[in-house]
């Protein structure tokens, strides 16, 4: 079934036009993999011999050369990143690396989750529970619409599970963290209907640090009490830190800069990005529903940047939060998370993000933007 594209609005994911049903947004060596929530899922025992690292998986129907548009993993032979890192191709229903990391579980999980409607992902938490695991979520209080079945289900089942706190305007978080050792980051929701079709990226982060943190923050978050976060070197959080660590690695780009997201209005980051371009580096920019940022993206363009779109109520969705900067030079970097780049999303909701360094989960994800890259429509 196709989705509505969205409209503008004052809050982390936009609003949906009559042309699809409703949907809402929205460096680390071995500690990181990443995934695009939009995609088949290879198992999760696999992807993490030597503390996490990634080494030799192919992908089904992998091959080196990304389709325009599509995923790196598109076309024909195996793709491997040689690190931690890689990019599944869209086409799938479900999402078994995720389910195969929640059946890993032992001691406890938790998840913060702005929207949650995978039935295989709740019926496997609650599976969990039976099996004396200590499970606990976090769903967020204005998506009870949304997530009212997930959290009825899990509840009955004895699952821990409460409604975000108000003091955020809206928890677009989308976190799991397993017995305490490893979370994955996601730009992406738990929501299986938009799985096939939707361009998004995750990090199996397993620093020590950052799992701490991440931690702290959700059993704060989940007794509804007030805490500043611990960025851990690595992590990015609204309404904290997330603005300023985004601007820090965009105002870092000496050579390139590229960034992917479905929203793209917050004044700092449009004006950062514009100064880059005004600087020399080459600035590309993929956005969803271009027409809904046409005052940012004509600053950018103006700026001597590139801007592409896509708006078609069918194929690619570009949920994607994406920034990388001065991709396969030795200080390259590279942000993902939960936040998109609006004001509302990095200073007024809880989010989380991850800056990344290692060569080849930049590398990879470089390659996957070139291919949404050259898949989207001219936006100037």
């Amino acid at each position: 079934m196709a989705r509505s594209r969205r409209t503008s609005r004052t809050r982390s994911s936009s609003r949906r036009t009559a042309r699809r049903p409703r949907r809402r947004g929205s460096g680390r060596g071995f500690g990181a993999l990443l995934v695009a929530a939009a995609v088949v899922f290879g198992g999760y025992a696999y992807l993490h011999s030597h503390g996490g690292s990634v080494r030799g998986l192919g992908i089904g129907g992998g091959t080196s050369a990304p389709a325009p548009g599509g995923s790196v993993s598109a076309g024909g032979g195996a793709v491997t990143s040689g690190g931690t890192a890689f990019v599944f191709a869209t086409g799938a229903a479900s999402e078994p690396l995720i389910y195969k990391f929640i059946d890993s579980a032992r001691s406890s999980i938790d998840m913060t989750m702005y929207e949650l409607s995978d039935t295989t992902a709740v019926n496997d938490l609650i599976a969990r529970k039976k099996a004396g695991v200590d499970v606990r979520v976090i769903l967020d209080q204005a998506e009870k619409s949304t997530d009212q079945s997930a959290y009825s289900a899990l509840v009955k089942d004895g699952v821990g599970v409460v409604w975000s706190s108000t003091a955020f305007q809206y928890t677009h978080q989308k976190t799991l963290t397993v017995d305490d050792r490893e979370s994955l980051i996601l730009t992406g929701n738990l929501t299986s209907n938009y799985y096939s079709a939707t361009r998004d990226y995750g990090d199996f982060d397993t620093a020590a640090n950052d799992v701490k943190a991440v931690v702290a923050v959700f059993d704060a978050d989940y007794a509804h009490k007030s805490i500043t976060p611990s960025d851990a070197g690595d992590l990015l959080w609204s309404p904290t830190t997330a603005q300023s660590r985004v601007l820090s690695v965009i105002d870092g780009a000496r050579k390139t800069l590229d960034v992917e997201g479905e929203e793209f209005n917050d004044p700092a980051v449009v004006d950062a990005v514009a100064a880059r371009a005004e600087a020399g580096v080459a600035v590309r920019v993929v956005v969803e529903s271009p027409s809904q940022y046409a005052s940012a993206i004509a600053k950018v363009v103006k700026a001597g940047g590139r801007v592409v779109g896509y708006s078609s109520k069918t194929g690619l969705y570009i949920h994607a939060k994406l920034v990388i900067a001065d991709a396969g030079q030795p200080d390259q970097s590279a942000e993902i998370g939960s936040m998109n780049y609006t004001a509302n999303s990095l200073t007024r909701n809880r989010e989380l993000g991850i800056t990344l360094h290692d060569a080849a989960d930049c590398g990879l994800l470089e390659r996957q933007f070139a291919a949404d890259y050259a898949g989207g429509a001219n936006a100037s």
